[in-house]
């Protein structure tokens, strides 16, 4: 991929859209970054610095040119982007209505990924103009420190199109696994139940938060326990995610549980507003 001639659009001034946003332009790969909420496009430029200074920190931002970044509130500033990324809250409709409106006004071709966490991409391919032209990425949190990205071939997803988001992500400097779809995929699956089982157990008063992180990281060598995960994730993210997968497999495993709920309600979402299982202290923007 030539850097040179790309310019990628990121849809969703989040969380992860912004930080989806760090990781291409820290690799040379300049963004128009997306949201109808002026608020978030506001402040997005200003924690995209952030996130670069924090990459340069952790040893894991490349030593050369970073791209420019745009904003803007319209899907019709993306004529002429090479692909798409979205990134916006994991709901379906919502989801599905972007991805239909972005795939109305880019060319036949242009590969447009997904970075849903649960919701099966064939699903979401029955919103766009052309099913064969998107896939998924699933992204960690923070992908410009996590460089393995699952990616999802979903059954409509053309030979193209996958070949062309691999490139994106090697343009990156991302490990690509492909795996097939279905709800959840491999991480969060598997991921979402072990959070929610884990906030059962803080719920029912058997462990603390930090002690069921302590022993997911002394026992099992996880680098962060599945709570301290959920916090990073956001929790409102993980309700949403959790709920998509109780639908789509039936299993009410996968329904969040009380003290998760709870936590939402409150505002207590992670480390984006401060407060999550644990005390993240004052958020800046």
């Amino acid at each position: 991929m030539n850097q040179r001639t790309q310019r990628i659009a990121v849809l969703g001034a989040g969380v992860m859209g912004v930080a989806i946003t760090t990781l291409a332009i820290a690799n040379g790969l300049p963004v128009t970054l997306v949201d109808v909420d002026e608020t978030k496009l506001a402040t997005a430029p200003g924690r995209v610095r952030k996130q670069l200074r924090m990459a340069a920190l952790m040893g894991s931002a490349p030593k050369g040119r970073v791209a420019a970044i745009e904003v803007t509130t319209s899907v019709y500033d993306l004529v002429g982007v090479t692909a798409v990324i979205e990134a916006v809250t994991e709901l379906p409709e919502l989801k599905a209505k972007v991805l239909a409106d972005v795939t109305a006004v880019t060319a036949p071709g242009t590969p447009v990924v997904t970075n849903t966490s649960a919701i099966p991409v064939d699903e979401l391919a029955s919103a766009v103009a052309r099913p064969a032209d998107l896939a998924g990425a699933h992204f960690m949190n923070p992908p410009y420190l996590i460089r393995t990205v699952e990616v999802i071939r979903g059954p409509r997803t053309g030979d193209a199109a996958l070949s062309k988001v691999l490139d994106l992500l090697a343009a990156m400097d991302r490990e690509s696994i492909v795996v097939a779809d279905g709800p959840g995929f491999v991480i969060n699956r598997v991921l979402q139940r072990m959070i929610n089982e884990a906030a059962r157990i803080v719920q029912e008063g058997v462990a603390s938060p930090a002690d069921v992180d302590a022993l997911f990281r002394g026992c099992l060598g996880h680098r962060t326990g599945p709570l301290a995960t959920a916090d990073l994730i956001g929790l409102d993210n993980v309700a949403d995610s959790l709920r998509v997968l109780r639908d789509r497999t039936g299993d009410d495993g996968y329904e969040p549980c009380a003290l998760l709920l709870d936590k939402v309600a409150a505002g207590d979402h992670g480390r984006k507003t401060g407060r999550g299982f644990y005390d993240h202290g004052e958020v800046h923007p």
